[in-house]
């Protein structure tokens, strides 16, 4: 009976706000979808059936992750870092599937299964921990090298697939879950001088499609370059909705095609030619409050890895959405990278659900209640 009350003392702990929101985006998404997939005209709804049923399991995910205290599990964060790059490594061998031009999935028959995506949960836990048993300890730059080293083979591994856009993901969650643990601000300088010097030699070092992304960035103009057609008619979907729109199902550059990639990379454009600029602030306006309330919690958190928990998967949602609304815009060079519960894709939704999981387990637990 003890057991039973302290559990709905738990759940009454949950941010229901945060759960509602993921809901109403979800809904939102939803809708749009139908029109990126064409049901109004094809009338087959797969993909919106797939999307929801990835949905349903993830709310299965959830309740799964908060099943078990994230300090039980964070105890394990050895072994989950090595999880990590055992996941990365693997798809480099023949095991894996090239999809995209990147060898990043395993082929699993009816399954695509993208390892990336599962070791965003992993690494979270993992590297977490790992700054936390550094705290009060980085203050020179031996020791910042040191986290710096725990995170270089997964960046590595992403290069290697190659997948930059995840990788730039993975160096966001790093960056978050630093900064927050109590970084020198010195040290922080510094870093960013010696990243921005070292951005050339990065240009130089990444593959030819990827310089050509940034190229198109700087000469948006030059439809030749690769991806500057797909931002070019996105500018063009988005700039003919205007303020309210062209209405549900009715917009020209989505529904005939014009669009690439109109139900993943590039949804947000279908929100800003069907919806215009009401729809965009409004999904923008429920992007925003999803992220305050995870570093609400962020801040109420009982401990410092709870805290650096729910501020990697803020600092990897919060990355997502800035830039794939801002590729769509013209304000960041081109990406893979989907919008979090609206483009189409289900183990994008299954590891955003796990990962919103642990967020709402360290809400749960922010009090102490005595079992």
């Amino acid at each position: 009976m003890n057991k039973y009350k302290n559990t709905m003392k738990l759940l009454k702990q949950l941010d229901w706000r945060l759960i509602i929101t993921l809901f109403m985006i979800f809904a939102f998404g939803i809708v749009i979808l139908s029109s990126a997939t064409h049901v109004n005209q094809t009338g087959n709804y797969l993909r919106l059936i797939k999307q929801s049923i990835a949905f349903a399991l993830g709310i299965g995910m959830i309740i799964l992750m908060l099943a078990f205290d994230y300090n039980f599990i964070g105890q394990y964060y050895k072994e989950l870092y090595i999880a990590s790059v055992v996941l990365l490594a693997i798809v480099l061998t023949p095991l894996g599937a090239v999809r995209g031009g990147a060898r990043s999935t395993l082929d699993l028959g009816p399954l695509d299964l993208q390892t990336a995506e599962l070791v965003k949960l992993t690494f979270i836990l993992s590297y977490a921990k790992i700054v936390e048993l550094k705290k009060g300890r980085m203050d020179k730059l031996k020791d910042i090298v040191r986290l710096l080293m725990y995170a270089a083979p997964i960046i590595g591994l992403l290069i290697a697939q190659p997948d930059l856009g995840t990788a730039i993901v993975f160096c966001c969650i790093i960056a978050a879950i630093i900064f927050t643990a109590g970084i020198d601000y010195k040290m922080l300088r510094k870093a960013i001088i010696v990243g921005v010097i070292a951005l050339p030699i990065v240009y130089l070092c990444i593959d030819d499609y990827q310089q050509a992304r940034i190229t198109g960035f700087l000469h948006p103009e030059d439809t030749s370059i690769q991806g500057n057609y797909q931002v070019m008619q996105s500018n063009i979907a988005i700039g003919s909705g205007g303020l309210l729109g062209k209405g549900l199902f009715k917009g020209t550059q989505n529904q005939e095609d014009f669009l690439p990639i109109q139900d993943s990379d590039f949804i947000f454009a279908v929100v800003g030619e069907e919806l215009g600029v009401v729809g965009m602030v409004a999904l923008i306006g429920l992007f925003a409050y999803f992220l305050y309330r995870m570093l609400k919690i962020a801040s109420e958190s009982k401990d410092e890895y709870g805290t650096l928990v729910v501020v990697g998967v803020t600092g990897m949602f919060g990355y997502q959405i800035i830039q794939n609304i801002g590729m769509t815009v013209s304000l960041i060079p081109v990406t893979g990278v989907t919008l979090p519960f609206i483009s189409y894709g289900g183990s994008s939704v299954l590891t955003s659900m796990a990962n919103l999981g642990l967020v709402l387990n360290v809400c749960m637990r922010r009090k102490k209640i005595n079992f």
